[in-house]
């Protein structure tokens, strides 16, 4: 139910992107730049939905100008982690975006990621006690937009199947 759901908004968000308006646009990602972000996911992608997963990533720019002079690539890493009721999520990923300027101030991109999801579980019940971990690896694809309040702030949402199947949070660009 939860992936059917991940696709629905995934295919509305990528519809709404493609048949936006272009509005005077200038490039908020581009080759050089480097961009940090911070966030907090809603939905985690495990079993246990009372995790509040959080995560941080970094890009840089590499390619300006892959189709016009809206189009950028950029390539970075994504670090997320979740805990609770015993349970210990990490998830490093390596990343490749594709950017598109539609609307002026408005950073849209997609692209796939490689990474594990790395997990660890520990607990005791009435004196016994259990521990397991595992990992496994997922093939993430990210689509989001980032609004840039200023030339280097900027607020994000990111639909993804890396730690959470939604974030939200801030954009630093230097």
């Amino acid at each position: 139910m939860k992936n059917n759901l991940f696709i629905k908004v995934s295919v509305m968000f990528l519809f709404c992107a493609m048949f936006s308006v272009a509005v005077n646009a200038q490039n908020t990602f581009n080759k050089g730049d480097k961009v940090f972000q911070a966030g907090i996911g809603l939905g985690s992608t495990y079993y246990y939905s009372s995790m509040i997963p959080l995560s941080a990533s970094f890009e840089l720019g590499i390619k300006d100008n892959l189709f016009d002079d809206k189009s950028s690539i950029g390539v970075g890493g994504y670090f997320g982690f979740a805990s609770g009721k015993g349970l210990t999520l990490l998830c490093p990923v390596v990343r490749g975006l594709f950017h598109y300027q539609l609307v002026d101030k408005l950073d849209t991109y997609a692209g796939l990621g490689l990474g594990l999801r790395l997990w660890s579980w520990k607990d005791s019940y009435y004196g016994y006690y259990g521990k397991a971990s595992g990992s496994d690896l997922i093939i993430p694809f990210i689509a989001g937009a980032r609004y840039y309040f200023s030339d280097n702030i900027a607020g994000f949402a990111e639909l993804g199947y890396e730690i959470a199947y939604l974030t939200v949070g801030v954009s630093f660009k230097f």
